[in-house]
């Protein structure tokens, strides 16, 4: 056997890699738009035609409707972390990016009041532990002084005032109201977008 068709051997099966990544993503992007519309009831077969294939492949990704809902937990805070991690993030920024995956997630709602009832794995240390990296990844840039250092605890009550707040049929309405939660207790929040190129809403004028 040449090296040659060794080579070529080899091929199908990176491609295969590269086909289950992108299934993978497309599955998650799917769940969470699907969720966002219809609540965390919605079909599997629901998911998997937003995503663009078999139920299957879905099955194949993901065994059961909590690892469907718990992938998209965690890629909510994952981009959160991101957001955070980058060169040029402040708190106004990052706060954003998590009011974002507020307007989008009932799920994530739930677990950001990190009482853990309504997590896909039924779980208050799932919960808690999800809502803790929210917290290091917002109290990082949390600067002296700032209103939400008055105590311990007020940083994360106030993303579940907020999280209480975001209700709405149309992303729209969710991210009015998410604004005007933050006006309300006198935070400052920049445009509410995920951590990428998608556009980013701009705060409506008051």
């Amino acid at each position: 056997m040449t090296q040659r068709s060794m080579r070529d051997e080899r091929r199908p099966a990176n491609d295969g890699r590269r086909v289950a990544a992108r299934n993978r993503a497309a599955l998650v992007l799917a769940a969470r738009e699907i969720y966002a519309e219809y609540g965390l009831d919605a079909p599997l077969c629901a998911i998997a035609r937003r995503a663009g294939v078999g139920q299957g492949v879905l099955y194949r990704h993901f065994p059961d409707r909590a690892a469907v809902a718990t992938a998209v937990l965690e890629e909510n805070v994952r981009q959160i972390e991101q957001a955070a991690a980058a060169p040029d993030a402040d708190l106004v920024t990052v706060l954003g990016v998590l009011t974002w995956h507020q307007t989008q997630s009932s799920a994530f709602i739930s677990v950001l009041h990190t009482d853990g009832a309504s997590c896909p794995s039924d779980t208050p240390e799932y919960a808690a532990a999800l809502s803790g990296r929210v917290e290091r990844a917002l109290r990082a840039h949390l600067p002296d002084g700032h209103r939400l250092t008055a105590a311990k605890d007020d940083l994360m009550i106030a993303v579940a005032m907020v999280s209480g707040a975001v209700t709405g049929r149309t992303r729209e309405q969710r991210e009015r109201r998410a604004w005007a939660a933050w006006r309300l207790l006198e935070v400052e929040v920049g445009p509410v977008c995920p951590f990428s190129d998608e556009p980013c809403g701009q705060p409506p004028l008051v």
